[in-house]
């Protein structure tokens, strides 16, 4: 039986070579299926952010409603006093100084909510959403710029960790607090709830491993005193903050790694055409609220909002370093420990705007309920963003900060104060238990603020982990730092023992 020959030109050849022109057809076809839905989403995108089909807003009444839009406008006469009061500093004095420009920042803060809120009605909800958590942000993060820019390290991290308690515990709990406390239950989105318990988690979990690492290290040092300064002198040292510093930035990669793959999940989830959309299978919250962003009619036009934006952040970066600069004169005239400086008073700048509303809110629902009248929580109240403005200040900014700090020759890591990771650990898991099931009560938001005002009791007369100080030197090394240590720690000891005893007197 003889074997069949397939030759170039038999029969069999061309099936294959039709085959082959199918399967070519099929992927170019494929190919420009996908580029007219990327073209059309494009042009959908643009279409969306210069306002085609809605209402034409004019520049004139764009200024008129950004001077109007919020009662808080009116703190923005403190601007150029602040700014003023930096110049005259000599006469007008650092706690004047600090004063006005933590009044400054009060209109900035409420400029950057509402700008926020008007463009994403020409973004959509994702990039929305992206958009007005950043902005909430940056009054941190021009903060933290500054004192890494500054190197005022320790001071940097303390802020760093009380940023992230407040949008954990005092920001949500105000807001389900006051916002709840005429209803049975507040439900949030449900969709993000889950994955933000796990970003959160990783983010918090990142500044535990240095510590473990650094804690690890310290282990059976004696209680005499100078088998205690040798065991001391053995750990805390320039070779362990190099391991320190190369561990943390490569954590740092990683968490920005982490951080973009969320976004990505979250802005184009799996399936077909759904990048930047609400997903069919979306809550039905989801849906009504990008529906209200297509219906709602906005107040301002896109480009004067952009204009608006960009100019608050050139005030509010030139405000937050005039604030930093008189910083250290007013700690040192209170005699607040630095770490109650951060962990508290520097973030509450930011919560200054919220809190104002919160306050004004209450006030006007109480009145509201007397005369029987329909009781509106703001926006900036309903939405509870403040996770997200956790899991982004953990799993973006504090990365940055390490690998800006890396750049500039900075030791900047993650190895924390042991006090601070354990408050974050503790507010953490306050937080996914208060958010497990997706539905919070004015109760669950009372135990929020209440745990935050127990941290600021228990830091109040915490004078910080002299060890992580030294580890941050960055005049020099920290054999360096340790040897001038101690007489700085006495005269800080001392004063801070007075500023004790005067408060409790």
């Amino acid at each position: 039986m003889e074997t069949e020959r397939l030759h170039p030109g038999s029969g069999h050849g061309t099936t294959l070579a039709e085959s082959n022109g199918i399967q070519t057809s099929h992927s170019q076809s494929a190919y420009s299926a996908a580029y007219g839905y990327a073209t059309d989403r494009v042009q959908e995108f643009w279409d969306r952010l210069r306002g085609k089909g809605r209402r034409k807003v004019g520049w004139g009444e764009s200024l008129k409603n950004i001077a109007t839009s919020s009662v808080l406008n009116v703190f923005v006469v403190f601007i150029p006093l602040a700014w003023a009061s930096h110049w005259e500093m000599v006469k007008w004095g650092h706690d004047t100084t600090f004063a006005l420009c933590f009044l400054a920042i009060i209109p900035l803060e409420c400029i950057f909510d509402w700008g926020g809120e008007q463009m994403a009605l020409y973004l959509g909800k994702d990039l929305g959403d992206l958009l007005i958590i950043t902005l909430n942000n940056a009054v941190e993060a021009v903060l933290a710029i500054i004192l890494l820019v500054k190197c005022d390290l320790r001071l940097l991290q303390s802020t760093i960790v009380g940023v992230v308690i407040l949008h954990l515990l005092l920001i949500p709990g105000t807001a389900f607090l006051v916002g709840g406390y005429n209803i049975r239950q507040q439900t949030l989105h449900p969709h993000h709830s889950e994955l933000n318990h796990s970003l959160l988690m990783i983010g918090v979990l990142a500044t535990l491993l240095p510590t473990a690492f650094f804690a690890a290290l310290d282990r059976g040092v004696s209680a005499a005193t100078a088998e205690a300064a040798e065991a001391v002198s053995a750990v805390v040292n320039d070779t362990t903050r190099g391991q320190i510093l190369r561990m943390s930035r490569g954590m740092a990669v990683m968490l920005l790694v982490v951080y973009i793959a969320s976004r990505i999940y979250l802005h184009n989830p799996p399936g077909e055409n759904n990048a930047l959309t609400v997903p069919h299978d979306a809550p039905v919250e989801i849906h009504h609220e990008e529906k209200h962003l297509l219906e709602e009619e906005p107040l301002v036009n896109p480009w004067a909002c952009m204009i608006l934006l960009v100019i608050t952040v050139g005030l509010m970066a030139g405000t937050a370093e005039f604030l930093v600069e008189s910083i250290d004169e007013v700690r040192e005239r209170s005699g607040i420990q630095t770490e109650w400086f951060g962990l508290i008073l520097l973030p509450i700048v930011s919560f200054s705007a919220d809190g104002a509303v919160a306050i004004i809110f209450f006030f006007q629902s109480i009145y509201d309920h007397f005369t029987n009248r329909e009781i509106l929580v703001p926006s900036m109240l309903a939405r509870g963003r403040a996770i997200d403005l956790s899991i982004q200040f953990t799993l973006w900014w504090m990365p940055v900060l390490v690998l800006l700090g890396w750049w500039t020759d900075k030791p900047m890591h993650l190895l924390f104060d042991y006090l601070e990771v354990a408050l974050l650990l503790g507010s953490c898991f306050l937080v996914n238990y208060v958010t497990a099931d997706s539905k919070t009560n004015w109760v669950e938001g009372l135990i929020m603020v209440v745990f935050y005002l127990m941290i600021a009791l228990v830091t109040w007369f915490y004078p910080g982990q002299p060890e992580v100080e030294f580890m941050l030197e960055c005049r020099g090394t920290v054999a360096e730092a340790i040897a001038r240590g101690p007489e700085e720690h006495v005269e800080i000891a001392i004063s801070g023992a007075a500023a004790v005893l005067a408060r409790a007197l």
